[in-house]
């Protein structure tokens, strides 16, 4: 069975990306024989859709699974009207997560886990904001508090020892990502 997992970076030992959309890479995996390709996203900096391009992109690979950190309303129809079957709160490297998905230790999502435009501005969301919200909250864009819809539940809660663990994940994903762009910056002063 093939399979997709969201990665920060293009291996079977790079860590989980907790976004879907807005990940960095998708390593296709056959589940049989933990062959993969790693496929760039090239949604990661869409202006709007990603969610929707990222799922066009993985379902156009033959996907049965995808497995994820957060998934959004528009991925989230996407994938389901594709037939894909939607895993989420998954954390670890990507070698991790398909062994637990292989082993049947982690379960299908019923319903997206994030509100629309999570993965932008560090996971929290940026929109138009109006009235007393408008002005620059955690650090990038206009922000308007979205709430979740009242089809939408809250995301399914995470124990402390998991919520630490993929903090740590996600910190450890930022600092590969700066010492990328360190490295790249160096190389183009030179």
């Amino acid at each position: 069975m093939k399979v997709a997992v969201s990665a920060s970076a293009p291996s079977l030992d790079s860590q989980v990306d907790p976004r879907f959309g807005r990940c960095a890479y998708f390593i296709i995996v056959d589940t049989d024989t933990m062959q993969y390709e790693a496929i760039q996203n090239p949604a990661q900096y869409a202006g709007g859709g990603a969610g929707i391009q990222a799922a066009q992109i993985v379902a156009s690979k033959g996907v049965k699974a995808v497995l994820t950190g957060n998934v959004g309303p528009n991925a989230f129809q996407a994938l389901s009207a594709a037939g894909i079957q939607i895993i989420c709160g998954v954390y670890g490297t990507v070698r991790e997560v398909v062994m637990k998905f292989k082993r049947g230790e982690i379960g299908g999502t019923t319903s997206p886990t994030v509100p629309m435009h999570y993965g932008i501005g560090g996971g929290y969301g940026r929109g138009r904001g109006r009235g007393m919200g408008m002005g620059m909250r955690y650090g990038m864009g206009m922000y308007q508090q979205t709430a979740y819809p009242a089809a939408m539940p809250p995301a399914p809660q995470m124990t402390k020892e998991q919520e630490i663990q993929m903090l740590k994940d996600q910190m450890k994903m930022l600092q590969e990502q700066l010492e990328n762009i360190k490295k790249r910056l160096k190389e183009l002063k030179e």
